[in-house]
């Protein structure tokens, strides 16, 4: 409510609803698109090009064969064609990471709210998935948009795997937190 004894006007309250609003949507970011500093992300970028694919080339890393990704050395990454993938991959392990050190101090509250929505992140980790695999089927794509769903598939597996392994170690602390 605006009190009338005030000198804010209208451009004024408009001006502060924008920010808010634009504050808002910053706020729905997923975790793995967070804002990184120019110079960090170049820096970063400079050291992942040698472990880039070209076009046309393949990653010899078979996501089926690893239990737990975040278990391998950085040089056993798995390889995307685009920088940004790369980047937003370190940015998803790092999370990861981040998670499973966090489960061993967390509350249970907090522990069954990840694990529900990680889980329904999973749903839709699966769809995009499904939809990327049946995308590089039909066989109508140009080779730079069929690098370009290669490198989102891979990371939806990888995201995938790393997932179902975070849900698995939520429950576990769920079961062990209601004995």
């Amino acid at each position: 409510m605006i009190n009338p004894g005030t000198n804010m006007h209208a451009d004024e309250i408009d001006t502060d609803l924008d920010s808010d609003l634009d504050n808002e949507k910053e706020v729905k970011k997923s975790a793995f698109d967070v804002d990184v500093d120019e110079e960090q992300e170049t820096a970063l970028l400079a050291s992942l090009s040698d472990n880039l694919l070209m076009e046309g080339e393949e990653d010899d890393l078979n996501l089926d064969d690893v239990e737990n990704i975040l278990e391998l050395q950085d040089t056993n990454f798995p390889k995307f064609t685009l920088a940004k993938n790369k980047a937003r991959f370190l940015r998803m392990v790092s999370w990861y990471r981040g998670k499973e050190e966090w489960i061993e101090v967390a509350p249970l509250s907090g522990v069954t709210k990840l694990f529900k929505t990680q889980t329904k992140e999973l749903e839709g980790i699966r769809s995009s998935k499904l939809d990327y695999e049946m995308e590089l089927e039909t066989g109508t794509l140009t080779p730079s948009q069929r690098s370009y769903r290669r490198d989102e598939l891979k990371m939806c597996k990888v995201q995938e795997k790393m997932a179902v392994h975070l849900i698995s170690k939520l429950q576990v602390k769920i079961k062990s937190g209601r004995r």
